[in-house]
């Protein structure tokens, strides 16, 4: 509602908790890019991972607007984490397990060093989904 090119302008951002998805609505593409980018800096200042969005196509919507719908995903994906196991064992780290749970990857090993070499490598893959590393007892 502060900027100057969206004054008087039908804009909105909704957000569905159920489905997990952004909404963005806006009168044109130009606007509807500009929507996007403000929702992606804010993400950005507030450390939320960007790369977990998925933008879909611009859709016309009621009273010559344009919507668009953002998906969410929350956790890893099936095949995304089969890849990463697959690295980890390539990497050929002895004593390191890589198991899938349901929308988790743990990682298992006796040794603390081999878990910070797994989270050392990993970090420096692109595996097109944003990573976090949580239980690590240090």
């Amino acid at each position: 509602a502060q900027r100057y090119d969206f004054k008087g302008s039908k804009a909105s951002i909704d957000f569905d908790q159920k489905e997990s998805k952004l909404v963005l609505v806006a009168d044109d593409e130009f606007k509807l890019n500009a929507l996007w980018e403000i929702v992606s800096t804010r993400l950005v200042r507030r450390n939320v991972p960007v790369k977990n969005l998925t933008r879909g196509p611009a859709q016309p919507a009621a009273n010559t607007t344009v919507r668009q719908e953002v998906a969410l995903q929350q956790g890893i994906p099936t095949d995304k984490a089969r890849d990463i196991v697959r690295f980890i064992k390539d990497s050929k780290l002895k004593k390191v397990q890589a198991a899938i749970h349901g929308d988790q990857l743990r990682v298992t090993s006796a040794s603390k060093d081999d878990l910070q070499e797994v989270m050392r490598l990993l970090r420096e893959q692109d595996f097109g989904v944003a990573l976090q590393f949580g239980n690590y007892r240090g």
